[in-house]
């Protein structure tokens, strides 16, 4: 008996594959709300791995090293919600004042700008930063604290779950691709990959939110601290965010005191932004990424529309895992043959 196997020209091929991705990204889209923390739970997961496998080489029970990490998340998390939170209602109780200073700016801006020639810009500044635009994103921010809280907890029961899972599904990954030689190899490289890029992403971060604060703390900017750890968080976003965490910075510095003081907060963030973010990051992440700076930016926008803020933090690890999806592909791809059909004989 025979039996005819259909073969598709390379055409063909890349038009089936193109329809396969765009039906799964608009689920992942559609479903970001669920995607988004599965995602970010996956990549804690692989960064506190290697940390709860040395903690089992030293003869600490596994529910005990799960915990143990656990509990260093929920610190880290509960500090970053306790300093973002009392920051967002002190600035409410100040917000009359606030209010009251940026309207006196906004005048003073739009006065020098119909000086120069541009009409109507004092009227246009006012409809475009009002006070009440200011009180309602204060109140969105401590309104939404609840949610993002519960979306933290559920990120840390499915870590708890994952790292439970970790060292047997390590195991079991090894039996399935004992004959796969390069899809392992592929595969190590990418987690060695992923935990070098976060380990250096935590420690360019932490080195930018200390310069940070040296400087606020230095010119008596108020809420030095809280910026400085919205600086250690933004720093994870490629390209932007550099410029998103001196946003809250220069107004705070304007709301505060005067443009010459938001001037030399301009200066101190473009500095440390200049010597870590494009001096000595690239340097040690470059060659491990082996991602180009338009590949990068193209990614975050990509992540972003697909995920929301969650697909910028992890627009870079996302890439890597395509990338490395595409490798294996490529690896594993069967010889080429003739276009059309093919007839066989059964077994």
């Amino acid at each position: 008996m025979f039996h005819r196997q259909t073969v598709f020209s390379p055409i063909a091929r890349a038009v089936i594959v193109a329809a396969a991705a765009c039906i799964i990204i608009g689920f992942m889209r559609w479903a970001a709300s669920i995607v988004a923390p599965i995602l970010l739970a996956l990549f804690i997961s692989i960064i506190a791995t290697p940390s709860m496998l040395w903690m089992r080489r030293k003869g600490l029970p596994k529910f005990v090293a799960v915990l143990v990490i656990l509990l260093i998340l929920l610190d880290a998390g509960s500090l970053i919600a306790l300093m973002t939170t009392s920051t967002l209602e002190a600035f409410e109780d100040g917000l009359p004042r606030y209010q009251e200073r940026v309207m006196l700016l906004t005048d003073e801006l739009g006065q020098w700008l119909e000086s120069i020639g541009v009409d109507k810009s004092r009227e246009a500044l006012r409809d475009l930063i009002s006070p009440a635009s200011i009180s309602r994103a204060v109140y969105t921010a401590l309104t939404n604290a609840s949610g993002v809280a519960v979306n933290g907890l559920l990120v840390l029961l499915i870590v708890a779950f994952m790292l439970a899972e970790a060292p047997s599904t390590l195991e079991r990954l090894r039996a399935v691709l004992s004959g796969a030689g390069a899809v392992e190899t592929e595969l190590q490289k990418l987690m060695r990959g992923i935990n070098r890029y976060m380990l250096i992403k935590v420690i360019m971060s932490a080195a930018t939110a200390i310069c940070i604060f040296l400087w606020l703390w230095a010119l008596d900017v108020k809420f030095a601290v809280s910026l400085a750890v919205a600086a250690f968080l933004l720093n994870f976003i490629p390209v932007i965010g550099n410029i998103l965490m001196a946003l809250p910075a220069v107004l705070v510095a304007l709301v505060e005191n005067h443009i010459s003081l938001a001037l030399m907060v301009v200066l101190g963030y473009a500095v440390v932004n200049i010597v870590i973010g494009n001096v000595i990051e690239p340097r040690l992440t470059g060659r491990e990424l082996g991602l180009s700076s338009v590949l990068v930016l193209l990614s975050l926008l990509f992540w972003g529309w697909v995920l929301g803020p969650v697909g910028l933090f992890l627009s870079v690890p996302l890439t890597m895992a395509f990338k490395t999806a595409l490798a294996i592909l490529r690896t594993n791809r069967p010889p080429n043959t003739d276009v059309g059909s093919a007839v066989r004989p059964s077994a």
